[in-house]
């Protein structure tokens, strides 16, 4: 085993942690590794997804364990993010994601203000509000897909900025995000014809290790510390999505001026 097998072993145990007790930033944390070593955008987005199907499912189990999961709200969550995920799969061939990253960012900058302000709410939680949450898993779906990531801060913090309780919105998240990793492998599969498997042995081996672990960990914080960590999560991903989000291109079209 070389070297590359160890990092993203390591890297994917990381990044499984962080997802599996927060609901978020699998993607982009092995996106990211695999990009810095010289992995096509395309290929990485590929190979991450297919690596999620392992570690998404015994996240998933873990979590249905624990029960940390609302199974009416997977029922709505993952169907609608399976259709957004394939839809993005295949536009993502097609369509540059310049444009569409520094919308998400600030979106998520937004919904990571508003977790942090439901933490250190003195209030009760109020209850789940029942509607939105196909809109929401839509959406979540297709920017993960079209965008290389963002499941679990879009879904989870708007889930929790709608006023779910943080330990079911993280879990069932984490098992509606198996279904819809599933879909956008397969799609991604016959669009690209595969990945190599080298690529991410590692990122499964180690996801597969946390995911226990992150799931008794998301079972034994306290809510508002919970909530508290997602927020800074969220906002401090968005800055840094919007701070990489401004390429040449961008900077090219925002300096031209309109007739006139």
């Amino acid at each position: 085993m070389d070297g590359f097998f160890w990092q993203s072993l390591i890297v994917g145990f990381v990044a499984q942690m962080v997802d599996g007790a927060l609901g978020m930033a699998y993607g982009i944390v092995s996106t990211s590794f695999l990009m810095a070593l010289g992995v096509p955008p395309a290929a990485a987005s590929a190979a991450v997804h297919t690596a999620e199907i392992f570690t998404t499912g015994v996240s998933g189990a873990a979590h249905s364990w624990r029960k940390n999961v609302n199974w009416s709200l997977v029922l709505r969550l993952a169907p609608a993010g399976i259709a957004g995920g394939i839809a993005g799969a295949l536009l993502v061939s097609f369509l540059p994601v310049a444009i569409i990253k520094p919308i998400v960012s600030v979106y998520l900058l937004v919904m990571g203000v508003v977790v942090l302000t439901l933490a250190f709410r003195k209030a009760p939680e109020r209850p789940a509000a029942p509607h939105g949450v196909r809109r929401v898993g839509l959406i979540g779906g297709f920017l993960d897909a079209a965008g290389g990531g963002g499941w679990g801060p879009i879904t989870t913090s708007t889930l929790l900025g709608r006023g779910h309780g943080a330990r079911h919105a993280v879990g069932s998240v984490n098992v509606s995000e198996f279904f819809v990793t599933a879909a956008i492998s397969a799609t991604f599969f016959f669009a690209l014809g595969g990945v190599r498997w080298s690529d991410i042995a590692g990122l499964i081996i180690g996801g597969v290790l946390a995911a226990p672990i992150a799931a008794y960990a998301v079972s034994v914080f306290k809510p508002r510390l919970l909530a508290a960590t997602i927020g800074c999560l969220v906002s401090t991903l968005a800055l840094w999505q919007l701070a990489t989000a401004i390429d040449p291109h961008m900077v090219f079209l925002t300096s031209l001026k309109l007739p006139g």
